[in-house]
């Protein structure tokens, strides 16, 4: 049975237009139109977007505006922007475009302007930042601050480690930087292996300070201080500080509350580096570098909220994502950044994707009846070119790639920006036009070999191209990305600001604790492999 977007008419003509050029090649099209690489390009906010190079030709996307129109994305936005409680299965707004609006703006929330609470939150944690970065704020013992640890998971760790090895380059280099995330306590060992207690200060990030690997974490983070203090629980206040909303659980762990930073619950984890999570991005790069971040968010929030829907890069981004998922049955994206800093960038991106569009059902309620939530994946170039990019090339699966490239280098030595450059290029080139078994024969290649040597191409790829690394390109790069999700969002009729796959086995997971720690046999009632496993792990424990 066909949903109401599968049976609408925009739907369907995209299904017949498919049909008709599906087999089209991108040397054809190319071919055929000798300006297409100026035309199929879009410029705005500082970043220059080539979407040439994708299996389209000039009627295919008026088809995916004409379906983004016909579900209303201009209002979705602009009900976004407003504070409506979009995020219906939780009854919230979703405003992470109000984390970096400017102090003059009005953002209404329940009656009340959401605005001045975000710069309040902002100034706290900019003079925080300047104690510590200045060496006013000192440890317990009178030493000052030299090493920062992350406490968090998901979105309050993503982000971080993200921000940070992107904006390394601009970071106060007498500050070292770790992030622990997994409850596995090997994370927490190594990150504190070579730390001085006396000089560690722990970010602490959990909106409710009862997340189980965060606070089994911070736990662990506690009593590794106090060993070193001879177990005066004072210098907690001076060594720990909260990202969190609970004021009364932050206080219970020995933390001064004035040294709590809060968010809101119109912030999602996944959208909240540009909020108090991003704490350690502000130690790292300062307070003016951080607020150059969120001017970065905003100038892009600015272009998604009001350029024409066929000049706007998430929506453009988002529309070919659909084209592909949904008539081409692709199942992954690969984000293919040539700029180190980005090397973490990937791996955000799965949080922020997979999370939000992993869904099987519609805001109704009802089964979707299309494919939802692209898998994204990827590595920095061009170390990947020496590892997965043989399936991309000459693979079964067609995986649309995103490059990212960077006119001028941080870190400006020799010539290796321009091979740098000549590799993406390349890359993208060879993507779409491949090699033909004429050209292969042409030459001198053996018979038996030229099947082998024969590139297809017809691979598609966008490639986004900045003037350099910075902290205000960084906040661009992350809010294409979350826009372009949330477009997704939209055509597909989901929610992407909830996330109750992620709960099942967190309430499975506090069940079974219990029956692995137990002295006595514990009465097991999981299934027949559960039970077994439980069992066998007491025994080689």
């Amino acid at each position: 049975m066909s949903s109401a977007l599968t049976a609408s008419p925009q739907w369907q003509a995209l299904s017949d237009h498919y049909a008709q050029i599906k087999d089209l090649h991108l040397r054809q099209l190319f071919a055929d139109d000798p300006q297409r690489g100026q035309r199929f390009t879009v410029e705005a906010a500082g970043l220059y977007l080539d979407y040439s190079k994708n299996r389209i030709t000039a009627e295919t996307l008026p088809l995916l505006l004409d379906l983004a129109r016909s579900v209303n994305l201009q209002d979705r936005i602009e009900a976004m922007f407003r504070g409506d409680k979009i995020n219906l299965t939780e009854g919230r707004a979703v405003l992470h475009t109000a984390l970096r609006a400017p102090r003059d703006a009005s953002v209404i929330v329940d009656g009340e302007n959401v605005v001045p609470e975000v710069h309040a939150v902002l100034d706290k944690m900019a003079a925080f930042c300047q104690r510590v970065r200045g060496g006013q704020w000192k440890g317990h013992s009178g030493k000052r601050i030299r090493n920062i640890v992350n406490i968090g998971i998901g979105g309050s760790d993503l982000g971080p480690v993200m921000a940070y090895e992107a904006l390394r380059h601009f970071s106060q280099r007498d500050l070292t930087f770790h992030f622990v995330s997994n409850v596995d306590a090997t994370d927490f060992a190594e990150a504190v292996a070579d730390l001085d207690p006396h000089e560690t200060l722990f970010i602490v990030a959990s909106k409710t300070f009862t997340t189980i690997e965060t606070m089994t974490n911070a736990d662990t983070a506690r009593q590794w201080l106090l060993a070193a203090v001879e177990g005066d629980e004072a210098a907690i206040a001076k060594h720990f500080v909260a990202l969190s909303t609970n004021a009364e659980k932050v206080s219970a762990f020995g933390i001064d509350t004035e040294n709590m930073f809060e968010f809101w619950d119109w912030v999602g984890g996944r959208y909240s580096m540009d909020s108090a999570i991003g704490l350690s991005t502000m130690l790292a790069v300062g307070p003016d570098g951080f607020r150059d971040m969120l001017d970065g968010f905003h100038e892009l929030d600015q272009h998604f909220r009001t350029a024409p829907l066929e000049q706007n890069l998430p929506v453009l981004m988002a529309l070919l994502s659909i084209w592909y998922s949904n008539f081409f049955g692709v199942e992954t994206t690969a984000v293919l950044p040539y700029e180190q800093y980005l090397s973490r960038f990937p791996a955000y991106l799965q949080q922020l994707t997979m999370e939000s569009n992993g869904k099987y059902v519609t805001v109704d309620g009802e089964q979707v009846d299309y494919e939802t939530g692209l898998i994204y994946w990827g590595e920095p170039g061009t170390n990947g070119q020496h590892s997965f990019y043989q399936l991309i090339h000459q693979g079964t699966r067609l995986i649309p790639c995103d490059f990212i490239a960077f006119a001028k280098s941080l870190n400006l030595i020799g010539d290796h920006q321009d091979i740098l450059i000549a590799n993406v290029l390349a890359q993208s080139e060879a993507l779409a036009f491949g090699k033909t078994a004429e050209e292969v024969r042409a030459e001198g290649t053996e018979d038996w070999l030229v099947p082998h040597r024969v590139f297809q191409g017809n691979r598609p790829s966008n490639t986004i191209l900045g003037e350099q690394m910075s902290p205000q390109v960084l906040g661009k790069l992350v809010a294409l990305y979350e826009h372009s999700v949330y477009v997704q969002s939209v055509i597909w009729n989901i929610d992407a600001f909830d996330q109750w796959g992620v709960e099942l086995g967190k309430v499975l997971a506090k069940n079974i604790i219990p029956e692995l720690e137990a002295v006595n046999e514990p009465d097991l009632q999981h299934d027949s492999s559960t039970n077994e496993l439980i069992r066998r792990y007491r025994q080689m424990r």
